[in-house]
């Protein structure tokens, strides 16, 4: 028990040999803690957290999990209550509504409400705000493992909403979330912010708000960002979508909305910072692009960007892209009055609108398969004879 291990699972087996052997036999003891009896120290356990429960918050049941346990938070607020996951899948979710971890002034290691060291996490219905630390670049997830999948959260008023760090043999899924209000107002802090990872895939989501910093940021070597609302609402954020290092990338389904007090320009980014990999694909397909500056631009394209754009609807002033050597397909101006109530952000097509049936052919692997429904919900792009231009499909 004395010896010193190296490495996060050496660490993992020293604290697990204390928890195991002085704590568990205990805890099974008692009701409402884990389900799994005689099966407790062989398989997978489920904890229960909560006030009144014997784990009343998830960092006392961050300090007993293992391997593939299962963590169900009671609804409610945890103020300052920060922890560190270093366990390997993970299921940490909030039952009876989401569970909302408030970061109070604490943050864990320095540098979020929760780090998550662990590969392979699941996180659903739980909610994080309030984390800011010295650096200005505290997030309500710190993700340092391989492997993340966000349902159904939300994330708000931190200085990131998610900051996910480089790693190659990361997938990291965001579905059906909300992302507002986040960023220290430096330009170096985001609503969502992903590095160098394997992929990133963001659906059914509502990114608002951001504050100087971009709505979504992503490094990823493949960013898939399908069926989601981007909008800035009255913030000054910068970018909707920023691709700084290229990568095979699909933006398509969205609805893209600039607000009047952005700080930069263009809606989409692509490259700007320098491609970091072979590819610089990029499809743009379906979606309804909104501009409420006075100028701008929609789509930002860097040299050497292998820009497809196709179907996509603008709405307000500016060009398409400031690379007329894109290849560009069906791509046309709507007015406000084409929609439903553009006012509210519904971007839905009314009959007459001069975008119903006049989309182009996509290749398969490039099609708009989800549309955004509000509130944080993705259903089924329908096929309704020839393809709609924009984000919705005419029903």
């Amino acid at each position: 028990m004395g010896t010193s291990i190296s490495g996060r699972t050496g660490r993992r087996a020293t604290v697990r040999g204390v928890v195991v052997l002085l704590v568990s036999p205990l805890l099974t003891l008692l009701p409402g803690v884990v389900h799994a009896g005689a099966q407790a120290e062989q398989g997978p356990r489920v904890w229960h957290v909560g006030p009144g429960r014997p784990l009343a918050t998830p960092s006392a049941a961050a300090a007993v999990a293992r391997d593939g346990d299962t963590v169900l938070i009671d609804a409610g607020t945890y103020a300052g209550d920060v922890a560190a996951w270093t366990q390997d899948d993970l299921t940490l979710r909030g039952v009876g509504g989401r569970a909302h971890l408030r970061a109070a002034g604490r943050s864990a290691q320095g540098k979020a409400i929760w780090v998550i060291a662990g590969d392979r996490t699941r996180i659903d219905r739980l909610e994080f705000s309030g984390a800011a630390v010295p650096d200005r670049n505290g997030a309500g997830i710190r993700q340092e493992g391989a492997g993340l999948v966000v349902t159904r959260s939300w994330f708000h008023d931190n200085e990131n909403g998610i900051l996910a760090g480089a790693n190659p043999a990361s997938d990291i899924v965001i579905r059906r979330s909300r992302f507002f209000a986040n960023g220290a107002g430096d330009g170096y802090s985001h609503n969502l912010y992903v590095g160098a990872v394997r992929s990133l895939t963001v659906t059914g989501s509502l990114l608002q708000g951001a504050v100087t910093g971009h709505e979504l940021k992503s490094r990823a070597a493949r960013t898939t960002i399908v069926g989601n609302r981007i909008t800035d609402g009255n913030a000054s954020a910068s970018y909707s979508i920023d691709l700084p290092n290229g990568g095979t990338s699909l933006v398509a389904g969205n609805v893209v909305i600039q607000g009047p007090h952005s700080e930069n320009s263009a809606l989409v980014s692509y490259g700007a910072e320098g491609f970091a990999g072979s590819s610089r694909t990029l499809w743009v397909v379906n979606n309804t692009f909104v501009n409420r500056r006075s100028t701008g631009t929609f789509l930002a394209l860097a040299a050497g960007s292998r820009a497809h754009l196709r179907n996509n609807l603008l709405v307000g002033p500016g060009e398409l892209t400031d690379r007329p050597a894109a290849s560009a397909l069906a791509n046309r101006r709507a007015r406000p009055r084409h929609f439903r109530r553009p006012g509210v952000d519904d971007f839905r097509l009314r009959a007459f609108a001069p975008a119903v049936d006049r989309g182009v052919r996509v290749p398969r692997r490039w099609r708009a398969r989800w549309e955004y429904r509000h509130l944080t919900q993705q259903v089924r792009r329908p096929r309704v004879g020839r393809i709609d231009l924009g984000a919705f499909e005419r029903r």
